[in-house]
């Protein structure tokens, strides 16, 4: 019998050949978890596939976050710096900041990613509402449709009426945000005017009740939301309501007319 080396094993001797998968590339090495901490800031050559797929990972220490913060040349992708403010454990101090840099849509998708801290997802709607005047009505028509509850809100002020309309259609808009729109001041009418008619909103005890305590409200829609009040509720948003004298004592006088009849 022949002696030598056992199956499996290479000689001593032996050379790798180039691109043996056993050497692996650095961009491989940081994907593996053991590796995945000690990313260096000064890593140049660390290409933006390799920064995202790090970033995928839940269980990145604060260092390593940091570490790719530092590293210039990959926040340049915008794809890199928008999964770095998304990512869990990314220390406030990086994410805040970065959030500025953001795109609009792109604070519209952090917003929206369920994973994101809540504190972070509150910073981004707020940059993104303060941001508001300086987009493109075509930005504005698809933060209408997509975006969270809270631009929605803001959006319903907008005074393109595609715009403030598409707002009222976005299934994240909440009734309080509906409400608080018609309670500011100078509250368009078109606004007013598209919640009196719209088939889910103006629907809502609570929505009424802010239609009844807008001055620009119709006096036929008045008067069909006055209907389903109580005497007492009724007479209570009036006595603070800015509608006009004349529309709240035909209110109340017709409300006595349907107590008499009865």
């Amino acid at each position: 019998m022949i002696s030598g080396d056992s199956p499996g094993q290479s000689a001593p001797n032996q050379t790798r050949k180039a691109g043996d998968p056993a050497e692996g590339s650095r961009e491989e090495t940081l994907r593996q978890p053991s590796e995945a901490q000690a990313i260096s800031p000064s890593d140049r050559g660390l290409s933006e596939d390799a920064a995202l797929a790090i970033l995928k990972r839940a269980d990145l220490s604060y260092e390593a976050l940091e570490s790719l913060c530092k590293n210039s040349g990959l926040l340049q992708h915008r794809k890199v710096r928008l999964a770095l403010v998304a990512h869990p454990k990314t220390p406030r101090h990086v994410s805040f900041p970065q959030l500025r840099h953001l795109y609009t849509l792109d604070l519209m998708q952090l917003a929206l990613i369920p994973t994101v801290p809540a504190d972070v997802k509150k910073v981004a709607e707020e940059t993104l509402i303060n941001r508001l005047e300086t987009v493109s009505v075509g930005e504005k028509l698809s933060l209408a449709k997509r975006a969270s509850g809270s631009v929605a809100g803001a959006l319903l002020a907008d005074k393109d009426t595609r715009v403030m309309r598409a707002a009222l259609e976005n299934s994240r808009l909440t009734e309080v945000s509906v409400v608080q729109s018609l309670a500011r001041q100078g509250t368009q009418a078109p606004l007013v005017e598209a919640v009196c008619h719209h088939p889910k909103w103006s629907l809502r005890q609570e929505v009424r009740i802010a239609l009844l305590r807008n001055e620009k409200t119709p006096l036929a829609k008045a008067l069909e939301f006055s209907r389903g009040l109580s005497d007492a509720l009724l007479q209570e948003i009036l006595e603070n309501s800015p509608l006009s004298a004349n529309t709240k004592d035909y209110l109340l006088k017709e409300r006595k007319g349907l107590t008499a009849s009865d």
